[in-house]
């Protein structure tokens, strides 16, 4: 029989799992010059460490506290992908990109049933079709 941590029995301890392999290979085709290199390496490294870490902890403030970490870590992954683009060293980011979406989905869910009480913003007051015009417009 297999000894296994709780944290590995998370799906989402799994999928960053396997986002860190997927990196590994597309780190060895970057060069190590690049800050983006050690960045997307150490960032993609924080999310699965984080989740275990948080999954230990005891009380739901200190676990969320952990899960908000790799969340931001996994966002931070999503931007140096962007970054690996717009400097053309890989062509797309979409199978990174959509593992990360996930992840980070997954990581709101451990966070919302660990934290009912925690406010949240809502998403839908954010929009980049902007309808409303102000003062400053017309100046």
């Amino acid at each position: 029989m297999k000894t296994r941590f709780d944290h590995e029995k998370l799906d989402v301890y799994q999928e960053a799992i396997a986002f860190v392999s997927w990196v590994d290979e597309l780190l060895e085709n970057i060069p190590k010059g690049l800050a983006v290199h050690n960045q997307l390496d150490r960032a993609s490294t924080s999310v699965p460490l984080n989740i275990a870490e948080g999954n230990g902890k005891y009380t739901a403030a200190d676990r969320c506290r952990f899960f908000d970490i790799a969340r931001g870590s996994a966002l931070e992954c999503a931007a140096c992908l962007d970054v690996l683009v717009a400097k053309k060293r890989i062509e797309e980011a979409d199978m990174g990109k959509a593992m990360l979406v996930r992840i980070v989905s997954m990581l709101v869910g451990l966070i919302r049933s660990t934290s009912p009480s925690r406010v949240y913003e809502n998403s839908d007051s954010y929009s980049t079709n902007r309808t409303e015009s102000t003062d400053y417009e017309h100046e």
